[in-house]
């Protein structure tokens, strides 16, 4: 009997919860983290025809505490982990844990993620470990996400689960530092998600939902937190438009161009209440300017009403706090829309050494047919197509350097 999609997602919510409290009581990440994915399989193999336990978290935190001691027993180290694999035995269920001993905790989730992002590891190896450990997906699934060989994602989560072998378990005691870097994490995976770098994929929804997932983990854990609540904001409000940006076949639709009745009502509401009361809170961050930018754009009731110099103004203030490229290159569009696409382009000149990639020229491009130069324009289309490995993208880019022929 096939799983359904409530056991599945029932599984994949557990996950994260189930390997942060093996990884707390016994250590050995590795370990823990195969013991939890035998017990997500014999959960998928049982649960269809048997029924979902009362109580799912304890029932898989028990046979995966189960397997996890078999595989510490087992090791060449047998003789030096006994006693303490023997002590550490667990008992037949967490629902009434004996006084002293702490039950599975709601938290163990964000412990987990500040693990993964442990600044010891790499941008791509903490991507990786976040999506396997905490996010649930197995390791063909990740690989897929990211058009990597399945054998190279393996090596990649091995090392990183080597590096964190012996690390601290649970929130640092300077968790506010490592925030960022998670932050960065869920961001990078939600930004792959929603415009694929490279194959014939305009996006991957389950990547961008999955990240959407985790930061709401984070936002239930960290409430307070006006920069994770600016990040689920910016997220929901990104995802809101992911109908509307595909034509039937699969080709890209830029922002101007969507139909804003596709565009998902309750994510945008539910993203400008999480901004607007985040910004309410005190001094903004880059995630609450740029889910501030989003929800100019998504309360837009058409291209032309869009409010660019709020957005000007808001793009202002993001380039002090980063002043990256990719931030500087939003900011040239804004000001090419509010002052004339010709001031964009001097914008775009003092990127030039700065910015690698096919988003120059795209946006160059699209500056220049603005100012009534198609010659110029369609060069930097065609350069831009050239640079890029996503296959809608560089469809696009050609399709708008072509109808500059005619």
């Amino acid at each position: 009997m096939r799983n359904t999609p409530e056991i599945e997602d029932l599984l994949r919510r557990n996950a994260p919860q189930v390997l942060g409290a093996l990884v707390r009581r016994y250590g050995h990440f590795d370990a823990a983290e195969d013991a939890v994915q035998e017990a997500l399989l014999a959960a998928a193999g049982q649960w269809p025809s048997a029924g979902v336990p009362g109580n799912p978290r304890g029932w898989l935190i028990r046979v995966a505490s189960r397997r996890l001691t078999d595989a510490l027993r087992s090791e060449e180290a047998r003789r030096q982990r006994e006693e303490r694999a023997a002590a550490l035995t667990p008992r037949d269920a967490f629902t009434a844990p004996p006084p002293g001993e702490r039950a599975p905790r709601e938290d163990d989730a964000l412990s987990l993620l500040f693990l993964c992002c442990h600044p010891d590891l790499t941008p791509p190896a903490q991507i990786a470990l976040t999506l396997r450990a905490v996010g649930g997906l197995t390791t063909a699934e990740v690989a897929r996400a990211y058009l990597v060989p399945e054998a190279t994602m393996a090596q990649r989560i091995s090392r990183a689960k080597q590096k964190v072998r012996g690390m601290r378990f649970g929130r640092p005691e300077r968790w506010e530092q490592r925030l960022p870097s998670v932050l960065q994490t869920l961001y990078l995976i939600f930004n792959e998600g929603y415009t694929a770098t490279s194959g014939t994929a305009l996006q991957r929804r389950d990547l961008a939902g999955e990240a959407v997932r985790l930061t709401r983990t984070v936002h239930r854990l960290l409430p307070e937190d006006c920069e994770v609540a600016g990040l689920l904001a910016l997220m929901l409000l990104t995802d809101a438009r992911r109908d509307a940006r595909g034509g039937p076949h699969g080709e890209l639709i830029p922002l101007d161009e969507q139909d804003r009745d596709r565009w998902d009502k309750a994510a945008i509401e539910e993203g400008v209440a999480l901004v607007t009361g985040a910004l309410a809170r005190g001094r903004p961050g880059p995630y609450q300017l740029r889910a501030a930018i989003a929800a100019v754009h998504d309360e837009s009731p058409s291209p032309e009403a869009t409010d660019w110099a709020e957005i000007l103004g808001l793009y202002d203030v993001l380039v002090t706090l980063v002043p990256g490229p990719v931030e500087r290159l939003n900011r040239a569009v804004a000001v090419a829309m509010v002052h004339g696409p010709h001031a964009g382009l001097s914008e775009l000149d003092a990127l030039a050494g700065d910015l690698k990639g096919h988003r120059l020229d795209a946006v160059r491009g699209h500056l220049l047919e603005r100012a009534g130069e198609p010659e110029a324009a369609r060069t930097a289309y065609e350069s831009a197509a050239a640079q890029t490995l996503s296959l809608p993208e560089q469809r696009y880019l050609l399709a708008r350097a072509a109808r500059l022929l005619d």
